[in-house]
């Protein structure tokens, strides 16, 4: 009977309620069954992993590529996943074993332990199998041991699920005291966590307003809440209320922004680009409200003007912070109305690059790849159509707001 040995890593879950229970769960498996043993969410992210050794080393017959990634990445890939589902674990109530299959990266056969609470699948216990493997008596006591996990994953997605609720009322209210009462139930909900150094992020556009389609918070380290919004006129938006050490240190705000950026996009590479916008750090929840305008405000900027994105923080916008607080018709001033047409659509990019170049003709011609009279040309052809004055100093200004906010 080899010895259990647990594994532990650096890695920060966003829920530590139950973590140190997962982890004696997994163990106590492990050691029912003298396997190493895996714990992930039904959406295949890693909650917890042992490991077995002889020596105090790690054996390393243990180890596949699939495992290994799974512990390192702390997910497996979409591939994987139908793979593993493709065995019908989804629906199991019991032991699944899976032989192994070189050719997929499992070079170990493994023993899938659906992980259940009243009837719904919230997890899978995986383990490697081996010669001769555990008996039917072992895999009964294992079971009971899913169905104490279970209990957890329910309780801790039934937690998660009042914050999303919590999180997105206070985003969607009207100001006033719709908002306070709003602010009033995270409080509550958040507990003492409430009064932490925080900060906004939001991720747009996002495929689906479904908080069914939403990740874990668990799956997002630092993450205190997240929720769907509304976007625009039809679309969504994913919103994430990021704890934080220090308000001038982003770094845990800007990793969860990349990795759930991953997952906005449809498979495939289609579909719109997202982008992700994060507020000024905040402690406390007054000013909610005002983070999430930010963060929004971040993202729009992001999403048109690529050198700002895809990930950019309210602080780094510049003029956008300004252009995203007024009406989008605001912006739409009958002066460059013509010149937005898509006609007229190099020349609009002329007039943006000269006036981003603050009229330095040499620059702009550079950055446009043109000749000098090629740029005299196309300016005055900008004027005649705008009926503006481009040695104005008001006129410039009023181009280039309408040229910066035709892009939101």
């Amino acid at each position: 009977m080899r010895e259990n040995a647990r594994v532990t890593s650096d890695y920060k879950d966003p829920y530590k309620d139950h973590k140190g229970d997962y982890q004696e769960l997994v163990d106590e498996i492990s050691e029912l069954l003298d396997a190493p043993a895996t714990l992930e969410n039904r959406d295949f992210e890693l909650i917890a992993f042992g490991a077995y050794d002889s020596e105090g080393e790690l054996d390393a017959s243990a180890l596949d590529p699939v495992r290994t990634r799974s512990i390192l990445t702390r997910r497996s890939t979409a591939a994987v996943r139908t793979w593993f589902e493709g065995f019908g674990i989804t629906r199991a109530t019991g032991p699944v074993r899976i032989p192994p299959t070189p050719e997929a990266g499992v070079y170990r056969g493994r023993i899938c332990l659906p992980v259940r609470h009243r009837g719904v699948v919230l997890g899978y216990v995986w383990l490697l199998d081996y010669d001769p493997g555990p008996s039917e008596r072992q895999l009964a006591a294992a079971m009971e041991v899913t169905s104490r996990i279970g209990a957890l994953l329910a309780d801790e997605a039934q937690h998660g699920a009042d914050l999303t609720r919590e999180l997105r009322a206070v985003l969607t209210a009207d100001p006033g005291w719709q908002r306070d009462m709003a602010v009033a139930e995270l409080r509550t909900a958040l507990g003492t966590r409430a009064d932490t150094l925080h900060t906004v992020v939001c991720v747009a556009p996002w495929p689906s307003g479904d908080p069914d389609d939403a990740p874990s918070v668990r799956t997002v380290p630092g993450a205190t809440a997240l929720c769907t919004v509304p976007w625009g006129a039809t679309g969504h938006a994913l919103a994430l209320l990021m704890r934080l050490r220090s308000a001038d240190v982003l770094t845990p705000a800007t990793s969860a922004a990349g990795r759930l950026m991953e997952r906005s996009g449809p498979g495939g590479g289609e579909g719109p680009k997202a982008a992700a916008g994060i507020a000024a750090a905040r402690k406390g929840l007054g000013e909610l409200g005002a983070a999430w305008r930010e963060a929004s405000a971040a993202a729009r900027a992001a999403l048109a003007e690529p050198h700002l994105g895809p990930i950019a923080d309210w602080a780094s916008i510049g003029p956008y912070r300004l252009l995203t607080s007024l009406p989008p018709e605001a912006t739409h001033d009958p002066a460059v109305r013509t010149l937005l047409s898509p006609t007229h659509r190099e020349l609009a990019r002329t007039a943006e690059v000269y006036l981003d170049c603050a009229g330095q003709a040499g620059r702009t011609a550079a950055e446009l790849g043109i000749h000098r009279q090629t740029l005299y040309y196309r300016l005055s052809r900008v004027e005649q159509l705008t009926g503006l004055d481009l040695d104005d100093g008001e006129d410039r200004l009023l181009l280039h707001m309408a040229l910066k906010g035709a892009r939101l």
